[in-house]
């Protein structure tokens, strides 16, 4: 399979066991189908996420990592993910969640395993276009909490995509910065100097 997908921190994966097993976090969480699921849980596919702070005409000036995101399986699909973050005492689940990325990640990660080159697979957010990717990294064996998307490196928009950004279609890093950078650009006012 030329799709690799990092091991998550051993503590990350533990918080999520934990949430998983409190009748508590399940039932408090927003998501239905957890709540409602029928059978065992499991937590699978983790990802690093990481987040795009600020796309500059250069590229990407800034990236961090965020958290993991793991899938929440339950028979054979997903039915919600769990998200950790890294706090100053270490990993700590965050929250539960569903909604459209979830089947739009696993579609991509589908598609991603399709492809001829080994690919490491990890998430990158645009929070200023409320926009998340799978980013599938060339360096298959590097360290999945760290770097910046390689100028070969693939991002898959996951839908829903941003307006005029077709959602699971493949683009080099070098081609799509580009487009992101004009769409978090704010225009000159009229009558300002551009």
């Amino acid at each position: 399979m030329p799709l690799h997908v990092p091991p998550a921190p051993a503590p990350a994966l533990r918080t999520v066991l934990t949430a998983l097993g409190s009748p508590t976090a399940v039932r408090e969480a927003r998501t239905p189908s957890l709540r409602n699921a029928q059978g065992p849980v499991t937590p699978e596919l983790p990802l690093p996420v990481h987040v795009l702070d600020r796309i500059t005409p250069a590229g990407a000036s800034a990236t961090r990592l965020a958290g993991w995101r793991f899938l929440i399986r339950c028979g054979d699909r997903a039915v919600a993910a769990a998200e950790t973050m890294l706090t100053p005492d270490g990993w700590a689940f965050s929250h539960f969640f569903e909604g459209p990325y979830i089947t739009a990640t696993e579609r991509a990660l589908r598609q991603a395993e399709t492809m001829k080159q080994p690919y490491q697979a990890r998430l990158l957010s645009v929070p200023e276009l409320y926009m998340l990717t799978l980013w599938l990294h060339g360096d298959s064996t590097a360290d999945g909490a760290t770097g910046h998307p390689a100028a070969t490196d693939l991002l898959v928009p996951l839908a829903p995509a941003p307006p005029g950004i077709a959602a699971h279609r493949p683009h080099r890093v070098a081609e799509l910065l580009p487009v992101l950078t004009t769409r978090v650009t704010p225009a000159p006012l009229l009558g300002s100097p551009a």
